[in-house]
């Protein structure tokens, strides 16, 4: 069949061979159906025994045809179904055996659609898969699939997160020299009925969004020639749920936990000035060293500035640099005291007075000098960066909506990604 479509387009003097190499894939999965649906005649479920957890026996009751989808095409098959002869529970051995129980999908046709799922907007995902699998989805198809294997995800984070609030031993991964606990937040747009009674940003004070609270754990071992940290190759793994502070402290030291926080030769909490990030902090890492992100701290100074000098950018570049000398070396004494003479009026003095507090709050979680002398990182980047490319990159593009429930699926899903952990994920689940 395929030398006679070289020769029909030779003949007509327009060889394409994208063409051809389309024709000759479609031809291949075809071929690849036929021969999978005899390979899986011969799985019936039989290893699974006849035992049932009531202590009867299932019988064979009746076959049944089902049509799988895969990734080589639309495969039929013939399955028999079977009755317990004692609860009358039902059961099909072939799919539980075949993975395809309660689903019409091949393990890797599903594998496909989370992977692309996860990484993009549905309807590309569908388009995706076609153009380089030549397998035709819907893009509900997609959702459906993606969202189940999140939450399936998830819920494995669950129980690890129940595991870890009673005190039961982990399975560490490491014990590591420097285990870093970095958190922030950043805001998704969210369906109407899950955000009634939520008040918002917004002049109307209608909630248009909900928070997601994200943790990135890495680990540090070295620094380079020049004494600044090194952060270990592929060692950030994330977590991460639209949920309140309480339930995500649980989350992210079950996470810890996961990452050697018992034998960690140092633990550092890195984040921003957030309340909710230090409250934890005391609660789930009491002795852990607590750093404030420099950017952020050095972000508050340049607002200052402004408000100082709105309409003298050399004036107000010459004040900065010079007041962020004294936040670099972390003499906050210093600066309190140079925040402390300023003489200004109105919302002016607000701010003044707002930075102040925030200084004084954290003076202790700035003491960069120090913590720079020990070769710890003073930034909490990669939390950020996670931020904006895992959730912002995936769950907030233009015309985006989610409901919680799917939020947080896509959410779990990409945070096994992106932590290199979901070909064990897919492993495990069968074994398990």
């Amino acid at each position: 069949m395929i030398h006679l479509a070289f020769r029909d387009r030779e003949r007509k003097g327009c060889f394409d061979l994208e063409s051809v190499e389309m024709f000759t894939r479609d031809v291949m999965h075809r071929c690849g159906a036929i021969t999978l649906e005899h390979l899986l005649e011969h799985e019936d479920g039989s290893s699974l025994g006849r035992a049932c957890e009531c202590g009867g026996r299932f019988v064979d009751s009746k076959r049944r045809p089902k049509t799988i989808r895969s990734v080589l095409g639309k495969v039929h098959l013939t399955r028999t179904v079977q009755r317990c002869n004692r609860c009358d529970r039902w059961r099909v051995p072939g799919d539980v055996a075949l993975d395809v129980e309660r689903t019409g999908y091949s393990p890797g046709l599903r594998r496909m659609m989370a992977k692309t799922g996860a990484e993009v907007c549905f309807d590309k995902a569908r388009d995706f898969i076609f153009e380089l699998a030549g397998v035709r989805v819907t893009d509900k198809d997609v959702e459906r699939i993606a969202e189940a294997i999140g939450e399936d995800i998830a819920g494995k984070e669950e129980a690890k997160i129940e595991a870890a609030m009673r005190g039961e031993e982990p399975d560490i991964e490491e014990s590591p020299s420097t285990l870093y606990i970095t958190s922030d937040g950043t805001g998704v747009p969210i369906l109407r009925r899950d955000t009634e009674g939520r008040k918002g940003k917004a002049s109307d004070g209608i909630a248009r969004t909900r928070e997601v609270k994200l943790g990135a754990i890495f680990t540090q071992t070295t620094v380079n020639d020049d004494g600044d940290p090194i952060r270990d190759h592929r060692s950030t793994t994330y977590v991460g749920k639209v949920e309140e502070a309480e339930s995500f402290g649980h989350r992210l030291y079950a996470e810890a936990e996961h990452r050697g926080l018992r034998g960690a030769g140092r633990v550092v909490v890195i984040g921003d000035g957030a309340p909710w990030i230090w409250n934890l902090a005391d609660m789930h890492f009491p002795g852990a060293i607590q750093i404030v992100d420099y950017y952020h701290a050095a972000e508050h100074l340049g607002d200052i500035a402004k408000v100082l000098f709105p309409d003298d950018a050399e004036r107000r570049n010459t004040w900065l640099e010079r007041i962020k000398e004294k936040l670099w070396e972390g003499d906050i004494s210093s600066l309190l005291f140079k925040l402390g003479t300023l003489r200004v009026r109105g919302k002016k003095k607000d701010t003044i007075r707002r930075a102040i507090a925030y200084f004084e709050k954290n003076q202790k979680r700035m003491r960069y000098d120090e913590f720079r002398i020990k070769g710890l990182f003073i930034g909490s980047g990669v939390v950020e960066a996670g931020c904006k490319c895992l959730i912002g990159g995936r769950l907030k593009q233009s015309g985006m909506h989610w409901s919680v429930r799917g939020a947080n699926a896509i959410i779990a899903l990409r945070c096994c990604i992106q932590s290199a952990r979901f070909e064990s994920y897919w492993e495990s689940r069968r074994v398990a």
